[in-house]
């Protein structure tokens, strides 16, 4: 048995380990959480790692999973060895080609991290809805249960797809394999070489097509001949498992492991069996090991070959004494009899003639639900009943369909004896998850323990919920579920607390809870909760303090508390000595930081020994052991629909507490569809400071609230009953530039606000009339923002709204998002909704705007106060969201043609008065104008209510449907990867069409959702996954095709360059009775700026500037009128492009890897955007013909 070194690794990074070995071509499109496995193999090669034969992988990203097979199929038709990394959605885009690439015999591998496919909602998680669907393809498919499997079994699905002459996906669970980190042995290539069938290899590329010899492949076929030429496949695939048992006992040899088709694990005389596949399996293990121990004769057959399926292999592991076998599938096929997995084991079973033996079929872990040990109790328990129940599910209570078995709680403990657990809430973008994947890299480097980190997120982008769970022991873990009994629990965000996070519970009697925050003990004391409070004292928990925001701010690290909370996590866990933990923790940090500069490192060291030093303990008061009662809930205010999913869902969601929802409370919408306005419930308070604003400094240029990603800061009008209706410490100005009958206030909402400070940043006061203070002084302000929003609305004689500080007056419709804080996607949104809001469809394409935009029960579009209106949002898919929206365009319109006609007919007829008749003249005339339709359609059914209550039927037709009377604005929304790649095509015929569409590109230049990869929107020299070594290529100049129809309105726009443009941009668009297509400028988090999104408008103007971003304009209304219709509205570049590119990560870190190749990549970049700029200058002359 051969020795293998061991390394801290997840499970994609052990599939690109052993899929860069043999693979010459990657065709890869990113998807969560696939893509970090193609990242892998894209920066090895850019290394210089070389596979088994030699070579460096050519990585390629295509325009989406379809384009990403085609290439695939291509590649391997030219005799290249092809892989992909896929999931969910994605792998179904390559099912046609997958089909190809079967019959075609041709030895791919698609290693896909099995996510669930999207139904009534999207979910990025893990279970094998999307595997389960390829089921017919004509793939071989292999399954793995944790990292360690997909390292091992990954060869196999290689060496046998070259060998067997049939593709494989080679799968594990997504999120749960694919990003837990174990320390794990790793193949050595030379071992992998060794095992490798050269002399298939040969073959495969001696019968590749070549014009050296040429052959012809694809054909067509008539019925004549199709069904006999597709039966001769068959003996490929009755060779196929003896080719993988083959390559399982290489490797069986060389590892000592007992690899095979399916493994038995348990008793050999078990009466009860479960059949699983997935890292499930690993959970399954420790409760058969539990219970066995304790005289039962419980057994799991693990599946590793899925497809084929070999009834023979199964059988051969199945114990004789069996009685009763439970089937887990980790999917849904709604209306079948069963889903896969059970209905293979049923068919092998009755061929076998086992009628005997009792089979039942359950579903467990759809979209990542956790399955701990008391779900796998609840199923071996149920099969002890003489009668179990026949269909399933487990994790969740079923109270509608009760198919629920009851969970075993409390659970028996069956982690091997002295693991550690340790649990760690983080805030999205605060480096938690980051610092405790270098915990788990020091302990498992500098010690023989085994390691186990997996990490838990909610829905909402940087500022959302992280949970990291982290195991260490002397045994190997096979805990693949969520941490609940802890000996150390970490709570990074004082926000948790206050909000009554259920996170103390988690900790093990006499464990250690660490609470990060600037309180003394006596605040602590007024923050806990009685619940909190009892627990910690019945349970003899370890309460420590540290308040790293304060340190981090005095180091200089800004938000940035990891480091010194990752200090403070060793000092107390012990898990090795702390002076050890000190080295290896700052020796990581120079390794990290090192290309920063040593003022960075130092920087760091600081935090490390910051973070040993500041914990402190804090003495329990006997007190709390019969704590006062928490105060009564306030009575929440609003729309009773939402107030009441509010109730039901967000609440319990918004706590990390979902999993305790039972089924009943989504009986009333299991299509999916929610209530808006739900985001303003959240009270998040995840902001360290917010901003406070100063009366007597601020001009009322309303430009803070303008630029505000999530709406917490809002201008707002009163009259004098207002003003003394509102709360007592409102802040009041007279309006200027001159008083009048209103008082003039802005209002911020100190526990919506994300802290960004970009209101800061554009304030342009002399003295700034905002400063960013502790959130905590702002509490009394609260009140006073909730009593504005509820009660004060834009009053006349207000300015424009076609004004940037008009339209502020207007309440926006999109507030309080999960989007990261200073993002420019909301900011841009939310301006939309401010002057369409009430008339607008949008729909959205996934990405980051769909993920801020869409969140279950806590959506952040609402509705107008008054009048109950806003925006109707939805998402269908990443690749279809043009046709999407234009679908919804064409079905609202087509309904409101036939009012239309059915109104003509009524004005026609003696039924029709003269107030009606003029009603509808107005409503004719105003039919294309967007708001002004909407006072038209208004006074019409007042009119039309009166001709049906005088017996007009045709009256009441369309009263039935006066919803759609109104002219309705439609927004297609969505990123840079959409527009410019996987959607371009729809996108291209939705503008084609010349349809009233408005399509807003948020154009973060890649794709910002899925970690920062390259689009055709990346600029060159840019640093993105799959471009590690900086791009090639210029942008795509996806303005200028829209342009070249003649008919679409097409803009670039950028807000925080230049406010007014872009008001004035999205107001033409929308009035332009056509398709529009506007272009967003919008930095991203995940560009680097320095000093941070605080100075994201900041960043848009030197991008305009320096000539990097042009704002311009195409209208094809002005050329009816005979005026030029390009508008070019920005300057030559001002010689600061170099300082400009600098300015950000993506491309700075060319410069400190690749030098030479970034003073090139630059140079071009700049000489691209000036050729750019006269090319503009020249269109300008070329439309004054």
């Amino acid at each position: 048995m051969m020795s293998r070194s061991k390394q801290a690794m997840d499970g994609n990074t052990a599939a690109a380990h052993v899929a860069y070995a043999f693979t010459e071509v990657a065709a890869i499109y990113p998807i969560t959480p696939s893509s970090p496995m193609a990242d892998c193999v894209d920066q090895w090669s850019a290394a210089g790692r070389e596979n088994i034969f030699g070579n460096q992988v050519k990585v390629v990203e295509m325009q989406s999973e379809a384009g990403a097979a085609g290439a695939v199929h291509g590649s391997l038709a030219a005799g290249a060895l092809t892989t992909t990394f896929t999931a969910s959605q994605g792998l179904l885009l390559m099912i046609p080609n997958m089909y190809k690439i079967a019959a075609e015999q041709l030895p791919s591998v698609f290693h896909v991290s099995a996510r669930t496919v999207a139904t009534h909602a999207l979910n990025i998680f893990g279970d094998h809805s999307d595997v389960y669907s390829c089921r017919e393809t004509g793939f071989a498919m292999l399954a793995e249960t944790n990292p360690q499997e997909v390292m091992d079994l990954g060869a196999v699905a290689h060496l046998a797809a070259i060998e067997g002459k049939v593709p494989f996906i080679n799968f594990f669970d997504g999120f749960r394999t694919s990003h837990e980190v174990q320390k794990i042995e790793v193949w050595d290539y030379e071992d992998l070489k060794e095992m490798c069938n050269m002399d298939a290899v040969k073959a495969f590329r001696d019968h590749a097509l070549n014009p050296e010899k040429p052959a012809m492949r694809g054909s067509h076929e008539n019925g004549d001949i199709f069904f006999q030429h597709r039966e001769a496949c068959n003996r490929v695939y009755d060779n196929l498992p003896a080719v993988v048992e083959k390559y399982m006992a290489m490797v069986n040899k060389k590892l000592g492991t007992n690899y095979d088709l399916f493994n038995y694990y348990g008793a050999p005389d078990a009466d009860r069996v479960i059949v699983a596949m997935g890292s499930v399996c690993d959970t399954i293990e420790e409760v058969v090991d539990y219970l066995n121990a304790r005289g039962e004769k419980v057994g799991l057959i693990k599946v590793r070959l899925y497809r084929p399926w070999v009834s023979k292999s199964f059988l051969k592991v199945l114990p004789k004494t069996v009685k009763k076998i439970a089937v887990l599938d980790r999917t849904k096929e709604p209306g079948a009899l069963g889903e896969p997995l059970y209905l293979d084991v049923a068919a092998t079973l009755r061929e076998a003639g086992l009628h005997d033996i009792v089979l039942t079929g359950g579903r467990y872990g759809l979209g990542s639900k956790d399955t701990p040990p008391s779900s796998i109790f609840a199923v071996y328990t149920e099969l002890q009943k003489n009668d179990p129940k026949p269909r399933f599910t487990i994790g969740i209570v079923d109270d509608v369909t009760n198919l629920s078995l009851p969970e075993v709680k409390p659970a028996p403990i069956t982690a091997a004896p002295g693991t550690v657990e340790c649990k760690f809430w983080g805030l999205g973008g605060d480096g938690t998850v980051g610092a405790n994947k270098n915990s788990i890299k020091i302990i498992g480097d500098h010690t023989d323990k085994y390691v186990q980190a997996y990490f838990q997120y909610d829905s909402k982008k940087t500022g959302g919920v992280t949970i990291s769970h982290l195991r260490f022991g002397d045994k190997p873990i096979k805990s693949t579920y969520y941490i609940n009994q802890a000996d150390f629990v970490a709570c990074h965000s004082p926000a948790y607390i206050v909000k009554g996070f259920k996170m103390v519970q988690d900790v093990k009697p006499g464990g250690i809870f660490l609470i990060n925050c600037q309180w003394s003990d006596e605040e602590l004391g007024t923050k806990l909760n009685a619940e909190t409070k009892k627990y910690i004292v019945e349970n003899n928990i370890q309460v420590y303090t540290i308040n790293a925001i304060d340190i981090a701010n005095e180091i200089g690290m800004g938000k940035r508390t990891n480091t010194i909370l990752q200090a403070a996590f060793f000092k107390l866990a012990n898990i090795i000595p702390i002076d050890e933990a000190v080295k290896y923790m700052k020796e990581a940090a120079k390794k990290t930081y090192g290309k920063k500069g040593d003022a960075v490192v130092e920087m760091n060291y600081k935090a490390i020994d910051a973070g040993v030093n500041a914990v402190h303990k804090v003495e329990v008061p006997t007190s709390w052991a019969n704590p006062e009662a928490d105060p009564p809930a306030i009575e929440l205010k609003g729309r009773p629909a939402t107030v009441k999913m509010v109730k039901q869902l967000l609440n319990p969601i918004a706590l990390m507490d979902g999993d305790s929802l039972p089924v009943s409370a989504f009986a009333e919408n299991p299509d999916g569809q929610f209530e808006l306005g739900a985001s303003a419930y959240e009270k998040r308070g995840i902001a360290v400071n917010v901003p406070e604003w100063d009366p007597e400094a601020c001009i009322q240029c309303n430009q803070c609230s303008f630029v505000c990603s999530h709406a917490t800061i809002r201008p707002f009008m009163l009259s004098e009953e207002e003003v003394k209706a509102a709360p007592a410490n409102i802040k009041l100005a007279d309006t200027k530039p001159k008083a009048g009958e209103y008082k003039f206030t802005v209002s911020i909402s100190p526990l919506d606000c994300m802290g960004c400070g970009e209101c800061v940043t554009v304030c342009p006061a002399k003295t700034k009339a905002l400063k960013m203070v502790p959130q905590e002084t702002q509490a009394d302000q609260q009140a006073v923002f909730d009593y504005l929003v509820a009660n004060v609305g834009k009053k006349p004689g207000a300015p424009a709204d076609t004004t940037v500080k008009g339209s502020q007056f207007n309440q926006p419709l999109l507030e309080f998002s999960g989007s990261c804080a200073g993002c420019a996607e909301t900011s841009y949104a939310r301006l939309i909704t401010q002057l369409f809001g009430e008339q607008m469809y949008i729909s959205n394409a996934t990405g980051c705007s769909s993920i801020w935009g869409g969140p279950a029960a806590a959506c952040p579009y609402t509705v107008n106060k008054d009048t109950g209106r806003g925006p109707a949002w939805a998402n269908s898919l990443f690749e279809d969201n043009a046709e999407h929206g234009f679908g919804m365009y064409l079905g609202q319109k087509i309904i409101r043609e036939q009012l239309i006609a059915k109104l003509e007919k009524i004005v026609a007829s003696d039924k029709a008065s003269a107030e009606l008749k003029a009603a509808f003249e107005k409503f004719m005339e105003t039919k294309d104008k967007t708001r002004e339709n909407t006072l038209a359609a208004e006074a019409l059914i007042r009119e039309l209510e009166k001709t049906a209550a005088a017996g007009c039927e045709l009256s009441k037709e369309v009263l039935d449907k006066k919803q759609y009377l109104a002219k309705k604005s439609v927004w297609i929304l969505g990123g840079d990867g959409w527009a410019y790649d996987i959607g371009f095509g729809g996108l291209d015929h939705v503008l084609a069409s010349g349809e009233n569409v408005n399509i807003m590109v948020f154009d973060t230049e890649m794709y910002s959702n899925t970690g920062g990869q390259i689009s055709k929107a990346s600029n060159i020299g840019e640093v993105c996954q799959f471009a590690a070594a900086g791009k090639e290529i210029g942008k795509k100049n996806l303005a200028e095709i829209a342009m070249s129809y003649g008919y679409v309105y097409v803009a670039q726009i950028a807000l925080g360059a230049n406010p007014a443009h872009a008001l004035k941009v999205i107001l033409e668009a929308e009035a332009y009775n056509g398709p529009s297509l506007i272009i967003a400028y919008a930095p991203c988090e995940l560009h680097g700026i320095k000093g941070g999104m605080t100075h994201c408008q900041d960043e848009m103007k030197k991008a305009v500037a320096s000539g990097y971003w042009n704002l311009f304009s195409f209208n094809p209304a002005l050329k009816a009128e005979g005026k030029n219709p390009f508008t070019l509205s920005s300057k030559p570049g001002d010689g600061s492009y170099q300082e400009f590119l600098n300015n950000e990560t993506r491309y700075a870190r060319l410069a400190r890897s690749f030098p030479d190749r970034a003073e090139k990549l630059f140079s071009e970049s700049e000489k691209a955007a000036k050729e750019r700029y006269e090319r503009l200058l020249k269109l300008v002359e070329f439309y004054k013909e």
